[in-house]
């Protein structure tokens, strides 16, 4: 039985352990979190370095990505580094991967994409997602600049967001990430702020805490597209008058696990370092694995179907 344990900075409460089997083999999927300490985690990782099968590093990201640009937070690299033997990753190889699919699989089969207004929380965090919605048509508001610097300023063009990107990146990646992204108890907190971001749009995309972030009460008849959600965080957004929700990582035991813990799994099917998989390998994986996006109704509303 193989062992994948997320290292994640965010908040404990969040903590998660399922046994699965994929693929004919078994696997124990954990979800540890380090409540904002950053040297817990990289204590934890060193505890269990060479014991484990892979590890995903969560509540942080190693890189940010806009533009075929690739920008590396400083915060990171320490945590990276802790893992000598066993394979550490990210989550970047399925956000290049697998949600640009999930994003081709909803304009196939759910709504078409084409002229919907997306609200993007975070595009170079979630590139492939992006860059997707963007291609297929979408009207798409980028609010890095409104959730990672609190800054209210929506950038409503992909080319703009590439400049924007090329100047606030560099200097964002060498700030303490605290400040860029919650982590530990900064991610129970919800500040009412920015709803007009959130009324305009049709669809809200990316990580679901930057999408908790500002979230307000009233988010009737929307979507959600997300990754890492509790069942506590589904019932919350049912409450709010959400219309559904699609998580791009499969559901396990009433829990999504974020992008890093899924690309920990596929890195301990393949054998291989992080660094070593290529995008051909994550997609064969991914076909073998047919993974679909988890797609719930959570109020009355119905969305027609495209096709």
């Amino acid at each position: 039985m193989k062992r994948i344990v997320s290292v994640s900075i965010g908040s404990s409460k969040r903590n998660h352990s399922v046994e699965v089997e994929l693929l004919n083999e078994k696997f124990i999927i954990e979800r540890i979190g380090t409540d904002g300490s950053i040297d817990k985690a990289i204590e934890l990782i060193k505890e269990l370095d060479g014991n484990v099968d892979a590890f995903g590093m969560g509540g942080i990201d190693l890189y940010l990505y806009c533009a075929n640009k690739r920008y590396t937070i400083k915060d990171a690299i320490p945590i990276k580094e802790a893992a000598k033997t066993t394979p550490i990753v990210d989550g970047s190889g399925l956000k290049n991967t697998l949600e640009r699919r999930v994003i081709e699989y909803i304009n196939k089969n759910i709504l078409p994409i084409k002229d919907k207004k997306v609200l993007m929380t975070s595009a170079v965090d979630r590139f492939g997602m992006a860059e997707t919605f963007y291609s297929l048509g979408a009207d798409v508001l980028f609010g890095d600049v409104i959730f990672a610097l609190n800054i209210p300023i929506p950038i409503r063009s992909y080319k703009l967001l590439s400049k924007v990107a090329s100047v606030v990146a560099p200097i964002a990646v060498r700030m303490p990430f605290d400040k860029l992204y919650p982590t530990g108890k900064e991610q129970d907190i919800i500040i009412t702020k920015y709803e007009k971001y959130y009324e305009e749009a049709e669809i809200i995309a990316g990580d679901f805490l930057f999408i908790k972030k500002y979230m307000p009460k009233d988010m009737v008849g929307k979507i959600i597209v997300t990754n890492t959600v509790t069942k506590e965080d589904v019932e919350d957004l049912r409450c709010r008058g959400i219309n559904m929700l699609i998580t791009t990582t499969p559901e396990f035991n009433g829990r999504s696990f974020g992008t890093n813990v899924m690309e920990a799994l596929i890195v301990s099917i393949l054998g291989k370092n992080g660094d070593e998989v290529t995008p051909g390998e994550y997609e064969e994986v991914l076909d073998r694995l047919k993974f679909v996006p988890r797609i719930e109704y959570l109020n009355e509303i119905r969305v027609k179907e495209a096709r």
